[in-house]
């Protein structure tokens, strides 16, 4: 299953991401994002799986949560950044 990384400025607008999108019906875990993303690490992502990406973008949007990009990881080449 693939997943995608919510890549938040912070571990507290991690948090009301995932609140957000546990509101919504969308299982979410907040975890430091990987150290290829985020070398300073001081950055937090929620995982997500990949059937849930487009109503996650809708609940954020509404919710108006910023986020700081939508990554996957491309099995062996790393992580990749997606456009929504």
């Amino acid at each position: 299953m693939m997943v995608y990384l919510i890549m938040c400025r912070s571990l507290t607008y991690a948090q009301r991401v995932a609140n957000a999108l546990e509101r919504g019906g969308i299982p979410a875990r907040v975890l430091r994002s990987p150290e290829e993303l985020s070398p300073a690490g001081c950055s937090y992502s929620v995982k997500i799986a990949q059937r849930n990406l487009a109503r996650a973008l809708t609940i954020l949007h509404g919710a108006r949560l910023p986020y700081l990009g939508i990554y996957v990881n491309s099995a062996g080449y790393g992580y990749q950044e997606v456009t929504p």
